[in-house]
């Protein structure tokens, strides 16, 4: 786990967030606002979303921005959150080496990416760390009818974040399921290459959760409220929908008024 901290004596907050989000590089542009506008210190955990949801369950945080639906859904269903608030959204890609020796890059769709890679027996590196990501390539692979238990050899858990697994990629010259924007912002890409993209079973949404305060009255719901606030705010939708690497978008804001 990245704890960022905030300095001494100012009004603070807990957030955990994604990897993928952190290492975007979008937090560096959305807390200094956040700071600005609202006298507001937002203290980063930087998880996979497995482990912001244990954190959300403990009450060791105020609240979560992570990005797998049905888990989230969860987590609201038993009680830990009040509620659940599309914040943004961007794709994943897959990527691999620029060579493509599974021939994934002219394939018509995720499920048959994954059954070429898997018929090739391709290297191949998963987080393994009940992330978001992780939870995607793993419902991936189930769409595609193949078992990463019966992987041998050329399938590698990690259990890393997201930066980590495209660097273990980019050394092992494996093919790897990444969120766009941590891909564009990944400065040791070596001989990697994005491969394939834009298949609608791709979606990445992330949302905010405030933790319950009935479960834990300690937390900083008030904060929590603030943020959410400004999250979903005309500030917020020009600097998410205005961050871009290269020309190119990370993020697009869809939080509802």
């Amino acid at each position: 786990m990245i704890l960022l901290a905030s300095p001494l004596g100012a009004e603070t907050m807990k957030l955990a967030v994604t990897t993928s989000f952190h290492n975007s590089g979008l937090s560096d542009v959305l807390l200094p606002e956040i700071k600005a506008e609202t006298g507001m210190d937002v203290q980063l955990l930087v998880v996979g979303t497995g482990q912001a949801l244990r954190l959300g369950r403990a009450g060791d945080v105020d609240a979560i921005l992570v990005h797998s639906k049905a888990a989230e859904e969860t987590f609201v269903a038993d009680g830990h959150a009040t509620h659940r608030r599309e914040i943004m959204y961007n794709d994943f890609v897959l990527v691999g080496p620029s060579g493509d020796p599974a021939g994934i890059g002219n394939a018509p769709t995720v499920t048959s990416v994954l059954q070429r890679i898997a018929e090739k027996g391709a290297s191949f590196i998963s987080r393994g760390d009940e992330s978001g990501t992780h939870k995607m390539e793993q419902s991936l692979w189930r769409a595609a009818e193949r078992d990463p238990a019966t992987f041998e050899g050329w399938y590698k858990e990690v259990g890393a974040g997201m930066g980590a697994s495209l660097n273990t990629a980019s050394a092992l010259d494996a093919y790897i399921l990444s969120d766009r924007a941590s891909w564009l912002n990944f400065g040791n890409k070596g001989n990697l290459a994005l491969l394939f993209a834009g298949d609608p079973a791709l979606f990445n949404q992330y949302a905010y959760l405030p933790v319950n305060p009935e479960n834990h009255p300690h937390v900083n719901a008030e904060a929590a409220g603030t943020l959410e606030m400004w999250l979903t705010s005309s500030k917020a939708q020009q600097l998410i929908n205005g961050y871009e690497i290269d020309g190119e978008a990370l993020f697009v804001f869809n939080a509802l008024p």
